[in-house]
């Protein structure tokens, strides 16, 4: 079984149907090739009422979580939209980028028309353009990078 984690912001009800929309796909593939496949989306491992009860508790249960989920997955896909990358995105990317061992992989997917690069050619931030195996700017280019990776066998690990 290979694990999915989806990184990127949570904070609108339209951030959290992206990353909603993101993980039907991902369930669609796997379903469609018979994958077996466990998707870890953030926003589902702790409710609004969880975490307003917890009070002033609840940044480090939140990050507890995330942080152990990140240290047993297969794939990180990264959201990486916006006029910058959410900040907690872009911490995951790195951290499990410095733990990752071989087979690991990481895929950003960016959609947003702004460039935030230092360089051209660069999409995002130099640390976390250069952290991704592959940023695509699109859900299909997405599927298509994770179906090689899900299923190697079919040898289309990249675009």
């Amino acid at each position: 079984m290979k694990i999915i984690y989806l990184a990127g912001p949570l904070f609108s009800k339209g951030e959290r149907m992206w990353i909603n929309s993101i993980k039907h796909r991902i369930k669609r593939l796997a379903a469609e090739n018979g994958l077996d496949i466990k998707i870890i989306n953030p926003q589902e491992l702790i409710s609004d009422k969880g975490i307003a009860a917890l009070g002033e508790n609840a940044k480090h249960e939140i990050f507890n979580r995330c942080k152990s989920h990140l240290d047993s997955v297969d794939i990180l896909v990264a959201v990486l939209d916006g006029s910058q990358v959410d900040d907690g995105t872009a911490w995951e990317v790195g951290y499990f980028y410095g733990n990752k061992v071989q087979g690991q992989k990481i895929l950003g997917i960016r959609t947003d028309v702004r460039k935030d690069g230092e360089s051209s050619g660069a999409v995002v931030n130099a640390m976390v353009d250069c952290s991704c195996d592959v940023i695509v700017d699109s859900i299909e280019k997405m599927v298509k990078v994770l179906d090689g990776w899900l299923d190697v066998d079919k040898g289309t690990e990249d675009l």
